[in-house]
């Protein structure tokens, strides 16, 4: 199975039109922006450039179960049409996006190597090379694409957590890498989708990765946070820490398991059961449930006599789901050993973070410093885009400024690059494309 296509990183005095698709399982988002160099970079998580909306277009999603397309048809139909609607905005034609992912089972790895130096003599660029490769060479897994590969640290000696080993002494080199890795059948799936839409994919991103790209400030990126973006159909979440991604998971559990609840509780159609949620729902109980009523259509009978139940009953209903969501994450975090506590800082984003009283229901139950996450240092976003329902898709937006950490195995040499020749062209080529 071949792996995702790598993200070019953005060079940092090159203005760019770029085009990101968030496909997830409530929605999907089209978004293209320009993109202009700023002289100081911005106190944001990997900002070189200034980004300004040019044009937007969201649908209701199709096709898609837990994250993963499950019908191909629908799923490019909603894409195209989300697509069509961004292009209309902009004035541009769309010829690649940068898409995300959240469902195929996405989760981490981390993998360490270490190099012979030769000698006491300082480290040089291609012993960091040669270091990473080795880290890089150990990613490969059967059914697994990786969509991240990050160095979070180098070691000298004894001497460990180094961000930047060039020109120090030492005889031994070690590396620490952080790969992030998706079903690799998930991933193709959503690749076919978007290339039916006659659309290149440029990068695939891990959606909770996006979301924190987006919401988050470098203060919070060094000092510690988890950020959980809470979708449609899962719930995934991302743990920074000392200015690296160090941890991603997901449950395939979400807002949509929610309206499922609300519809089968009251007897209702799904689509009565969301706007319930939407227009009513809680998961915090409050003094006035008892006294407040909402309307409740049952299924198949007209919207012409609803019947009126308590609100407290609708937040009983509620409030067992959500718990359970911020259980599960508690629970994966703790196993893989990122336990939060009342220091701890917590980022929510995504559709489902937005229903009364989610704030607190996750300051209780992952004992930590909870806000709401939106998409932050973005030009042009319409006020209904500036919820925590669009971080990852803004995310997707500033993912090629912070593409140059990643590290990947470089591909095979080809035949011509044995006299150097080839090689030299290459480099030519790709500076003239990176400086003008």
């Amino acid at each position: 199975m071949s792996q995702p296509p790598r993200m070019r990183a953005l060079p940092a005095r090159k203005t760019a039109v770029l085009s990101a698709l968030d496909v997830g399982t409530s929605k999907i988002v089209c978004l293209i922006a320009k993109l202009d160099p700023v002289e100081t970079p911005e106190a944001l998580r990997g900002r070189t450039h200034r980004c300004r909306i040019l044009g937007i277009g969201h649908q209701r999603s199709a096709g898609l179960k837990g994250g993963v397309i499950v019908d191909l048809e629908a799923a490019e139909g909603a894409i195209r049409r989300a697509v069509d609607a961004a292009e209309r905005m902009a004035g541009v034609q769309v010829e690649s996006v940068i898409v995300n992912i959240t469902g195929g089972r996405i989760g981490s790895q981390h993998y360490n190597a270490a190099v012979r130096i030769g000698g006491e003599r300082a480290v040089a660029e291609s012993d960091v090379h040669r270091v990473l490769e080795a880290c890089a060479a150990r990613t490969q897994g059967q059914g697994k694409a990786v969509l991240h590969s990050l160095p979070t640290g180098f070691s000298i000696g004894d001497m460990r957590n180094v961000r930047d080993p060039k020109g120090m002494m030492c005889d031994e080199l070690g590396a620490d890498m952080h790969v992030v890795s998706g079903d690799a059948t998930a991933v193709r799936n959503l690749m076919l989708a978007v290339e039916r839409c006659h659309l290149a994919v440029e990068g695939v991103v891990a959606t909770p990765y996006a979301a924190g790209l987006a919401a988050l400030v470098d203060d919070e990126v060094e000092l510690g946070t988890t950020v959980v973006d809470m979708g449609g159909g899962t719930t995934s979440f991302a743990v920074f820490a000392g200015g690296s991604l160090v941890h991603v998971d997901a449950v395939a559990v979400g807002g949509n398991h929610v309206t499922m609840d609300i519809a089968r509780g009251f007897n209702t159609r799904l689509a009565d059961a969301e706007r319930l949620k939407t227009l009513y729902g809680a998961c915090i109980t409050s003094v006035s449930d008892e006294r407040e009523t909402v309307a409740v259509t049952l299924a198949g009978e007209d919207g012409d006599h609803p019947t009126h139940v308590p609100k407290s009953q609708l937040v009983r209903i509620i409030r067992p789901r959500v718990e359970e969501i911020l259980e599960l994450v508690r629970d994966r975090l703790k196993t893989a050993g990122f336990a939060s506590n009342s220091s701890s800082r917590i980022i929510l984003t995504g559709g489902a973070s937005q229903m009364t009283g989610m704030a607190e229901s996750a300051k209780r139950i992952l004992s930590g410093q909870v806000r709401l996450g939106r998409p932050l240092g973005i030009q042009g976003l319409p006020e209904s885009a500036k919820s925590p329902s669009f971080s990852a898709s803004v995310g997707l937006l500033i993912y090629p400024q912070a593409a140059k950490i990643e590290y990947f195995r470089p591909r095979r040499r080809v035949a011509g690059d044995a006299n150097g020749t080839h090689g030299y062209f290459a480099r030519v080529g790709q500076w003239l494309r990176e400086s003008f």
